[in-house]
């Protein structure tokens, strides 16, 4: 069965009011030096929301009672608001996440195996246009900041919990284990804050989630793919694939035109070069698409000698769309090719099925109910 969760929102004077995550530091601890407040205030005040939960001031119990006073007064504990919140039968969790200019965003908990895996958005829509896709239906609006990342990952922990005797359950994380920049957008294009983001992550003051548990999907962006080598982390990159040839991956993903299978293989050996982190190949099929029996033998050529993962993702329904999900028999066929060649490859598991938790899907359905209810303004005829 899925439930929608409501949970409240902010409006009035608070929405104009700057966020905690969103204040420089240094603009922070001057804020609390003028109050006379220690430095290790800003330290207490980001731990209540990056490690201990808080969602309000009043909740920071460690803080002198004025001090909680002026905060509230003058900041927001969060810049964004879960608009909506969708649990599926299989305890996968979906929010539509406002942002403070009244966009949407979607994020996504996947909580399976004792594993609580968070899925962020890094854009509002995307440029990428791959035809398969809900998120890029209206392209892309803008980046969103660092604070934006962050706070959806916030939310998503959040949403992990303890049983009401204290005791956690067995198959469940109490905590967030992994993150998965797979949500809206094309994370490359938004890389400095992303990497930002993912450093607040990382941080044993932050939500203390190590690198090798953090994958970043891109559709293969070579200058960002090797810009991002040179970072130096061991995050994991996953290709978005969705084709062993140039000729077909244009069709589905329109940027190959730019970019191109060669270039984009040659970025994915450079990392996998620099960081020693296998490169993981996603490849959403398409039915009677790219999934005939010639394209896994392409794909099975095209990564050969590599040392590479495929993840294969049967098409998830977008409704207005022109594709449906591969037949079982083929899909089992286009497996049996690819690791007769050696390489390792399997089906991811569909969750959230019952809630569109496919990215953009939510998001667009609420854009379309809000066209629905919004009234046409009346003209006048002369």
């Amino acid at each position: 069965m899925t439930e929608a969760v409501p949970l409240p929102t902010i409006d009035g004077p608070a929405a104009t009011k700057p966020a905690i995550l969103e204040l420089e530091r240094e603009a922070f601890a001057a804020w609390l030096a003028e109050r006379r407040q220690p430095p290790m205030r800003a330290k207490q005040i980001r731990r209540w929301l990056l490690q201990a939960r808080a969602t309000r001031f009043d909740e920071m119990t460690d803080l002198p009672l004025g001090l909680r006073q002026e905060l509230a007064g003058h900041f927001r504990p969060f810049s964004t608001t879960i608009d909506r919140h969708q649990r599926s039968s299989d305890d996968t969790h979906k929010l539509a996440v406002r942002l403070q200019d009244n966009k949407l965003v979607e994020s996504v908990l996947i909580q399976d195996d004792g594993r609580a895996t968070a899925c962020v958005s890094t854009q509002v829509g995307c440029a990428m246009g791959c035809v398969f896709c809900a998120s890029g239906l209206n392209g892309v609006e803008r980046n969103l900041t660092v604070a934006e990342i962050v706070e959806q990952l916030v939310h998503l922990r959040n949403l992990t919990h303890r049983d009401d005797d204290g005791r956690k359950p067995m198959d469940r994380a109490d905590r967030l284990t992994h993150i998965v920049v797979m949500g809206m957008g094309e994370p490359l294009a938004n890389l400095d804050n992303l990497i930002e983001a993912l450093a607040i992550a990382g941080d044993p003051n932050g939500l203390n989630i190590g690198q090798r548990h953090i994958t970043i999907s891109t559709v293969g962006l070579p200058a960002k793919m090797k810009r991002l080598a040179e970072v130096d982390k061991q995050y994991h990159l996953a290709v978005s694939l969705h084709a062993p040839n140039d000729e077909l991956r244009s069709r589905i993903v329109p940027t190959n035109e730019k970019t191109g299978l060669g270039d984009i293989l040659a970025a994915a050996d450079e990392y996998f070069e620099k960081t020693g982190r296998q490169v993981t190949y996603e490849y959403v099929v398409l039915g009677q698409l790219n999934d005939r029996p010639e394209h896994a033998r392409q794909l099975a050529g095209l990564l050969r000698g590599r040392k590479a993962h495929v993840n294969l993702i049967p098409w998830n329904d977008v409704r207005g769309l022109p594709f449906f999900s591969p037949d079982e028999d083929d899909l089992r066929g286009f497996i049996d090719t690819v690791r007769k060649a050696g390489i390792s490859v399997k089906v991811r598991k569909r969750k959230g099925a019952d809630i569109d938790a496919a990215c953009g899907q939510l998001r667009r359905n609420m854009q379309q109910e809000q066209t629905r209810q919004t009234p046409r303004p009346l003209t006048t005829e002369h």
